[in-house]
């Protein structure tokens, strides 16, 4: 009596559908034994019921060295990957900086006319490209020293106009003189020994 062909859809019968299970699990369990002895392989299967029951075949050794096994070989692999990724990466950027390191010294020898030849009109594009960069860099630069300077400036007028509020609080003493004008002179604030000598 030959079999028909089953359909693979969901059992709808539950009774019908466990005997399939077990059936089934325990053909699927005596195949990977079987694959174990014949082939000298490791097998590890996990299966789980419908109800949540555990099932489980390990060959040889235990369930838990299979796992630990399969995760050194599975993270190894990932790692390995990454690693030729990372590298390919590296290898790009390098030919990519040496082409680019060409370009300029050709750049600076056609700027500078020590270099024999011309360079096409991409080539020029692009060390354009670097040049605006440089300048936009050197300009930026040059700001910041100059609002750093100008900051110094600002500190220092703080401390000449503290110390001439000072100067003047003092002449003020001890002359009883009040309402002086402050005095805007480009020469340096020194007192005359004179003055203070009356």
């Amino acid at each position: 009596m030959a079999r028909g062909k089953i359909q693979m859809k969901r059992i709808e019968n539950p009774v019908h559908r466990q005997v399939t299970f077990c059936k089934r699990r325990a053909g699927l369990l005596k195949k990977a034994k079987e694959l174990s002895v014949l082939c000298d392989a490791e097998i590890g299967i996990f299966i789980f019921s419908a109800h949540g029951k555990l099932y489980e075949l390990a060959t040889k050794g235990t369930m838990q060295g299979l796992i630990e096994k399969y995760m050194k070989s599975s993270c190894g692999s990932q790692d390995d990957q990454a690693k030729e990724a990372q590298l390919l990466d590296t290898k790009e950027e390098i030919n990519m900086l040496k082409h680019e390191i060409e370009l300029l010294q050709k750049g600076l020898r056609y700027m500078l006319g020590g270099g024999a030849g011309t360079m096409t009109l991409e080539e020029l594009r692009i060390f354009e490209k670097h040049l605006e960069i440089w300048i936009y860099n050197i300009r930026s630069a040059k700001m910041e020293i100059m609002f750093q300077e100008i900051q110094l400036l600002k500190n220092k007028e703080g401390i000449l106009k503290a110390a001439n509020n000072y100067l003047q609080e003092m002449i003020e003493d001890q002359t009883g003189i009040t309402n002086i004008a402050p005095m805007i002179t480009p020469y340096p604030l020194t007192p005359q020994n004179e003055i203070f000598q009356t």
